[in-house]
């Protein structure tokens, strides 16, 4: 792929400049090749996205007409499994993961967005007869305007979650990508715009390199849904922000996703499957294994096995077919997360692999080696903080109850994962665990019918499944007083 490509701002139905004709490189991490450019905008393309969005909700054509949304949102499925190679490349060169795990994001964006061409023609209400000829009706509407706020790890997949429901439901909607992957994100939009029945404003479009067309979006009362996948820090000044608004809010936060291994696991199987569950999108997912819990009967047998699975991984660009994780999303993120692997060396109990940046024909690219340390003291800060890379904390415990306790010390609450053969044991721990998603032998598996989110301080609301729609509707309760015949 030679051909720079060029991503513009989508508003009223029309592709754009910013306003000022600035813009902004989209570089691979794999090598700091410009990949392209995109329309660096801010407040005021937020302003005219908004706008837009407003006018277009405004009309019943969309917001009222659930047999047209999905008709809409099943065209655009179909765009994207015509287009899916394509993008799926474009993925791996714009946010650096490796092909196959672009190729399965591709995949479960289709079907979510098909998942919730099915469900805009299933949001019912209900009725009551409160008294003898008195009728209660309960309808659910779409909530307004929509802002979707679009991070870089997953931008296909969260992307679909979130315009899914909205648009099933009838919101209008306006997009933000994360500034290191507009390209993917905006070819993605243009696969939907691209359907003419869908009417001008639906969606929009707008990037940025800062953050002012974000915050406007956050204050603006002309928005009345705000859906945010990010960090906690992020999303606790989101929702400072649109306090006085009182907007609808959507918000996937930070993880610290614990794995409980029993004594009963085969720790030679399971090793390398935590192995991969922690290196997936090198270490960049929120739910990815950030600890790995083990009896202290097998601690010996997991810190070798896990040692030598994390050693065995391919580190390499995403488009090499014997990659089996690529770079991080960007030189930034990548020191980052250096530094804070090596405060972890020097503080843990013991450094079992050290990883870090590698050399030779990986040196030009944002490369980050898996490591794993082993500590006693949950409350470490490597225990407690969620370090966005490839660093893997080994824990033991002596007791269920122990267990437990030490996955349930964190603020976090997003995932973890149970490995026993006592099916009882697995769903008894899964139930006293503080978490969204519990799975029990494996990690890691998503579906659009199940729905997804955080307990505590890793966010509100749901997405996935049916009850993402309540994140994009309101009740109306409409009251009729019929009387009766006698």
């Amino acid at each position: 792929m030679t051909t720079k490509l060029q991503a513009l701002h989508l508003i009223g139905g029309e592709w754009c400049p910013s306003d000022n004709d600035r813009w902004a490189d989209s570089l691979d991490p794999s090598s700091g090749e410009v990949l392209g450019r995109f329309a660096d905008g801010g407040e005021a393309e937020a302003r005219a996205a908004v706008a837009a969005a407003r006018k277009a909700f405004q009309l019943p054509a969309w917001s009222q007409n659930p047999r047209l949304r999905q008709q809409v949102l099943l065209q655009w499925a179909d765009r994207l499994e015509a287009e899916r190679e394509a993008l799926a490349e474009l993925l791996t060169r714009e946010n650096g993961k490796v092909l196959s795990q672009s190729r399965g994001e591709l995949m479960a964006t289709i079907s979510e967005v098909r998942y919730y061409a099915g469900l805009a023609r299933h949001n019912p209400g209900h009725v009551l007869e409160v008294a003898p000829g008195e009728f209660s009706s309960l309808l659910r509407e779409p909530a307004g305007v929509a802002a979707l706020i679009i991070p870089w790890n997953a931008p296909a997949t969260l992307l679909a979650r979130a315009i899914g429901p909205a648009l099933a439901a009838g919101c209008t909607v306006v997009v933000k990508p994360a500034p290191q992957t507009p390209l993917i994100t905006a070819a993605l939009l243009s696969s939907l715009a691209s359907v003419c029945e869908l009417p001008s404003g639906v969606i929009n479009f707008f990037s940025e390199t800062g953050h002012s067309g974000a915050q406007y979006m956050v204050a603006t009362p002309d928005v009345e849904v705000l859906c945010f996948t990010g960090s906690t820090a992020t999303g606790q000044r989101i929702m400072a922000d649109a306090a006085p608004t009182m907007k609808k809010l959507s918000l996937e936060l930070g993880g610290k996703s614990c794995a409980l291994v029993f004594e009963d696991a085969d720790i030679s199987v399971i090793a390398p499957r935590l192995a991969a569950a922690a290196t997936v999108i090198s270490g960049q997912q929120c739910t990815a294994v950030r600890r790995v819990l083990v009896h202290e009967s097998r601690l010996f047998e997991m810190k070798q096995q896990l040692c030598q699975a994390l050693q065995r991984l391919e580190v390499g660009p995403g488009l090499s077919p014997s990659s089996q994780m690529g770079p991080l999303i960007d030189w930034t993120a990548r020191d980052q997360v250096a530094r804070q692997m090596e405060e972890a060396y020097g503080s843990c109990d013991e450094v079992v692999l050290m990883g870090g940046e590698p050399g030779g024909s990986l040196a030009q690219g944002a490369y980050l080696t898996p490591g794993l340390v082993s500590h006693r003291d949950d409350n470490a800060f490597f225990c407690q903080d969620e370090i966005f890379g490839p660093l893997l904390v080994l824990e033991s415990f002596g007791s269920e109850a122990e267990a437990v306790a030490k996955a349930n010390n964190t603020r976090f609450g997003l995932s973890a994962s149970v490995w026993t053969e006592q099916g009882a044991r697995g769903l008894r721990v899964a139930r006293a665990l503080a978490n969204g998603t519990v799975w029990l032998n494996d990690h890691n598996k998503l579906f659009a019918e199940a729905e997804t989110g955080g307990y505590r301080q890793s966010g509100i609301g749901r997405l996935h499944g049916y009850d993402a729609l309540n994140d994009f509707t309101e009740i109306k309760h409409i009251y009729q007083n019929c009387g009766t015949t006698l």
